[in-house]
């Protein structure tokens, strides 16, 4: 195979293995969905293979679609480094998060990985701590943006993810059917953890908080240890770790929404890093995974 790779065709292919959609693989790289569907028939003669498999109605990567993705990300992320390391003009800096540790194990490594491709020169620096402290750090100028959770009280907030919040126990223990429910939780201020009390009474379920802690591992250890149920988010399920439903006689929850939270003037920089969050993170514009 002689044929050189296009690097906006590769780019394109990236947002579709991201996304599993053509439509929101558009979005992303501003192209219509008649345009992506022309750069994938295009780049499919280039390698001579097929690189997409039906699943339904989304999209999923064939056999060597999953071989090229991972030279498809190189490629594209030299050719970024490549096309910033002649521009004068690029974003220099230092520029400070605030994300809580739960959300900085599941978004912070694509986030970082974006960013970092986009402006190499770039310096991020991540402050992990509980959403209430990120919110007064934002406030008081410490923090030039947070992703946090966000609930009405907390002030203005740019919404940019929802995900429904679900029970979760030990796969391998039974802990659950224990009465009162062992918990492990946030402190008292947490919302998840009001949440959860308050179904819990709703239901006539008689519960005790057996761990507390604002770090995340210690919860989902607690959990997987089969020691406690917990609440948490769709994504933050981990191995180990089973649902609990109505059909186990929990309640269900409310939705969790996760924001950007920003405060005055924002740097080229801090904006910068903004989009790549909201990219990264982004659920709300999606129907499905709609191939077309």
């Amino acid at each position: 195979m002689s044929h050189l790779l296009d690097v906006e065709q590769l780019r394109t292919f990236v947002a579709i293995a991201d996304t599993r959609s053509f439509t929101r693989a558009g979005e992303r790289v501003h192209k219509t969905q008649s345009a992506v569907s022309m750069q994938m028939k295009r780049l499919e003669e280039r390698v001579g293979r097929p690189l997409f498999a039906r699943d339904g109605r989304g999209v999923r990567l064939s056999q060597d679609g999953e071989r090229l993705l991972d030279y498809a990300r190189r490629i594209v992320r030299l050719n970024a480094e490549c096309l910033a390391s002649f521009e004068g003009e690029a974003l220099t800096g230092r520029v400070r998060l605030g994300v809580p540790d739960d959300y900085a194990e599941r978004y912070l490594p694509e986030i970082l990985a974006r960013f970092s491709t986009t402006h190499p020169r770039a310096e991020v620096e991540v402050i992990c701590e509980p959403t209430p402290m990120l919110v007064e750090r934002v406030v008081g100028g410490d923090l030039e943006l947070a992703i946090i959770t966000h609930v009405a009280s907390k002030g203005p907030a740019e919404v940019i993810r929802v995900e429904q919040l679900l029970w979760v126990t030990s796969a391998r223990h039974t802990v659950h059917e224990e009465r009162p429910v062992p918990l492990a939780l946030g402190r008292p201020s947490c919302d998840w953890r009001r949440a959860a009390v308050e179904r819990l009474a709703e239901a006539g379920i008689h519960s005790r908080i057996l761990y507390v802690s604002w770090n995340s591992s210690a919860v989902g250890a607690a959990v997987q240890a089969g020691l406690a149920v917990s609440v948490l988010p769709e994504s933050g399920l981990r191995p180990g770790m089973r649902v609990l439903g109505p059909s186990d006689g929990f309640p269900a929850l409310a939705t969790c929404k996760i924001a950007l939270l920003r405060v005055g003037e924002q740097s080229p920089l801090a904006a910068a890093l903004a989009d790549e969050i909201r990219e990264s993170l982004d659920n709300l514009s999606a129907t499905g995974v709609a191939a077309e």
